[in-house]
Formats: C-alpha cells, sequence, structure tokens
C-alpha cells in the first residue's frame, strides 16, 4: 500500500498566524491614530503660508493689509482676495497699516494655529505663542 503526503497548514499553525498578525496589529493601530490629526495641522500651517504671500501681494496694492475671513469649510468656499484655503480650514486676519495677524481652525481638529507679521514679539494669536515673524505655529 502506498502513503501519500498531505501538504497543508494545521489548525494550530494556522492560529498562531492569526495571533501574530493580532498582535502586530495592536501595536502598529496607535502609532497611525495621530496621522489624520497631523495631515488637518500640516495644512493649516501651509495655509498661513500661503495667506503670507497674498498679504504681502494685496499690501504692495493697496498700501495696507487685508482683514477679513476666507474658509472652505463643507463645499462652502469663501474666497479672500484671491485666496482660498484647504478643505475645512477657516483663517480670520485682523489687518492694518504696517501689521497683521491671523489664525487657522479646522473643523476636524481642535487645533489652532496662527501667524504674526509686524508689531512686537512674542505675541499671542489664536491662543497659540508666535514668537518668529511670518513663522507659521501651532498648538502642540
Amino acid at each position: 500500500m502506498r502513503l501519500t503526503a498531505k501538504k497543508g497548514f494545521t489548525l494550530i499553525e494556522l492560529l498562531i498566524v492569526v495571533v501574530i498578525i493580532g498582535i502586530l496589529a495592536a501595536i502598529a493601530i496607535p502609532k497611525f491614530a495621530t496621522t489624520k490629526e497631523k495631515a488637518y495641522v500640516a495644512s493649516m500651517k501651509t495655509d498661513l503660508r500661503n495667506l503670507a504671500t497674498a498679504e504681502e501681494a494685496y499690501f504692495s496694492s493697496y498700501n495696507t493689509y487685508f482683514s477679513g475671513t476666507a474658509s472652505n469649510v463643507a463645499g462652502t468656499v469663501t474666497p479672500l482676495n484671491n485666496y482660498v484655503p484647504s478643505g475645512g480650514n477657516t483663517i480670520t486676519i485682523t489687518g492694518a497699516d504696517s501689521t497683521w495677524q491671523a489664525g487657522a481652525t479646522n473643523s476636524f481638529t481642535a487645533k489652532l494655529c496662527g501667524v504674526k507679521v509686524g508689531g512686537g514679539f512674542p505675541a499671542t494669536v489664536n491662543s497659540v505663542s508666535v514668537v518668529t515673524d511670518g513663522s507659521p505655529v501651532c498648538q502642540p
């Protein structure tokens, strides 16, 4: 009589692999939990940097800085001097003859960002301490 060898994995081997995959997933998931929030904060910082360019262009034309609000929340876009922020972001700007400051919020995170150009430093913009002129800062 001829014996044939059966190929395949036993139930115990399969269970061990599933347990190992579960342990790896339990380690990896918390590492990626803050990824979305980091992306929202990065988009707010980018919008504030782009706003600095728009404000300087406005200043060169009108010899004063712009004040107002620009938002892109829930599909409703309100442009500000041809400047439109990223989706979910709202930028509030306070401008004057020689200085301006802006705060950024995002509808998907509670973190706040701010930037200031001109005036005394450090300053508090949108509950964030801004130390460097023109450099966006966000809450830790």
